[in-house]
């Protein structure tokens, strides 16, 4: 079958070209703007990719399928040609999943608010410990694999990172409604994409329909401790295992700790122990990422002792391209960036920074970039988030000409709350006045200095560039 991708360049939709060349189909695409580093992998692929949409290369040439991409909207010159002439069927990325990939397989799909990237990664890592083939569809680039897609053997699982966004502009069901779950990890429920939801009832409302897909021979792991998470009894059709730090847990979470060395935590599944695990990743949240990942994977090699599975890769996992990444650093400040969308992804990143670094001054520059985090509703959130910081720095909110101004993120305001909690805040702006303002201070304290950059984009560079600045940077 010849496929073809409108909108390639976008990790999910080269990612599942890859998956489609790899099971002997032809694959060839377009995009707007044809960039690395996801042209580069297709090249490599042999995948053609041309630039611009063109409907006169369909006509002369049409496909046999073709793939819209969630980015592609009306008016798309081809998207217009596909729906005028009608010769050609077209899908949207999760409808092609299901049908080409997850169909036949025992899929492991991870879904939350938060987290959905690591525990996907992880889950993949136990799975390949354990000596199976998964297959797997990871939205971020895992340090640990060479990609982020692998169709892997047939009979082994799938894991696929569970996205709780609209499909396409013609299928507004969330993207985790098509990927026909066995083993379904909840991490957390929060309200997010604001664009999409109204409010947290309104996504409540399509993890409920994502719920009643999991088969009465499937599981439901879900956070214990999440009030948003179902609880045992709620899902009634199928089999539900709660993870957490709390005792009435199926798998507990106890002993958590962590320093300038590391985090170490232990794991307990109903009483008994299970090992214990110690890592360079911090933070409590991603030692529960790490425990509904070994759930997850454990039910799936071996469902009447899961615990029998080794959590020794833990260990070795080098994590996910932009979670918490050292971006460079010198003898006194360390730089890092991190992947976030939201107040409570920056909270916990910061406590964990402050858990590593006890004595150094702890900087946040914040891009807010991402549909929740420009709206004034999460703002009260975001300021007890950043009041961990010792000082703070808020960039313009993006595309704040589509926001009416009782909408929008009020970062003046942010950064007033902050300073009179004690944390000297500034709200500028533009991005290339935070590059200036952290360069105001070059001298940094004994104990040291940590600055992390929080951003769903690109940060017009800053951070790379700041990094840069201090002689030595890691890729």
């Amino acid at each position: 079958m010849r496929i073809y991708f409108l909108g390639i360049c976008g990790t999910g939709m080269g990612n599942a070209a890859l998956l489609m060349k790899s099971q002997g189909h032809v694959v060839e695409g377009a995009d707007e703007n044809v960039y690395p580093p996801m042209s580069d992998v297709l090249r490599e692929a042999g995948i053609p990719v041309r630039t611009g949409f063109d409907p006169g290369r369909l006509a002369s040439s049409p496909p046999d399928l073709a793939v819209v991409g969630n980015a592609m909207s009306r008016g798309n010159a081809e998207v217009e040609w596909l729906l005028d002439e009608r010769r050609v069927p077209w899908v949207s990325l999760p409808e092609l999943l299901s049908r080409h990939v997850l169909a036949a397989r025992l899929n492991i799909v991870v879904t939350g608010t938060h987290g959905k990237t690591t525990t996907s990664a992880l889950t993949t890592l136990l799975l390949q410990g354990a000596g199976r083939c998964p297959g797997f569809f990871i939205g971020g680039v895992p340090l640990d694999f060479p990609r982020g897609a692998e169709l892997g053997g047939a009979g082994d699982p799938f894991v696929i990172e569970g996205d709780e966004y609209d499909s396409a502009f013609f299928d507004k069901r969330s993207k985790f409604i098509h990927y026909q779950p066995r083993i379904l990890v909840v991490n957390n429920i929060e309200f997010d994409h604001g664009d999409i939801f109204r409010d947290l009832e309104d996504v409540h409302r399509t993890f409920t329909h994502l719920f009643k897909l999991v088969p009465a021979n499937g599981w439901i792991i879900t956070n214990g401790d999440d009030p948003n998470c179902p609880k045992p009894g709620a899902v009634p059709w199928t089999r539900l295992l709660t993870v957490g730090t709390g005792r009435a847990n199926d798998l507990r979470i106890a002993d958590f700790a962590e320093d300038e060395t590391g985090a170490s935590f232990r794991l307990v599944w109903r009483g008994t122990e299970w090992g214990t695990v110690s890592w360079e990743q911090g933070g409590l949240f991603n030692a529960r990422n790490a425990a509904v990942a070994a759930l997850a994977a454990g039910m799936a090699c071996c469902p009447d002792n899961p615990a029998g599975l080794s959590l020794r890769p833990l260990g070795a996992f080098r994590g996910v391209k932009r979670r918490l990444e050292m971006l460079g650093r010198s003898d006194r400040v360390a730089v890092y960036e991190d992947f976030a969308h939201h107040p409570t992804a920056v909270g916990e990143t910061l406590r964990s920074l402050r858990n590593r670094f006890p004595r150094a001054e702890i900087w946040a520059a914040l891009e807010p970039r991402s549909n929740t985090m420009r709206t004034r509703r999460i703002q009260e959130d975001l300021i007890e988030a950043l009041a961990v910081a010792d000082r703070v720095l808020l960039g313009e909110v993006n595309r704040k000409h589509l926001l009416a101004p009782d909408d929008r993120l009020d970062t003046v305001a942010v950064a007033e709350s902050l300073r009179e909690r004690g944390v000297d805040a500034r709200a500028v702006e533009n991005n290339e006045r935070i590059l200036e303002a952290l360069h105001d201070r070059p001298d940094s304290p004994e104990a040291g200095r940590v600055v992390v950059f929080f951003t769903n984009g690109s940060f017009d560079g800053v951070p790379r560039r700041y990094a840069g600045s201090l002689g030595r940077t890691f890729d």
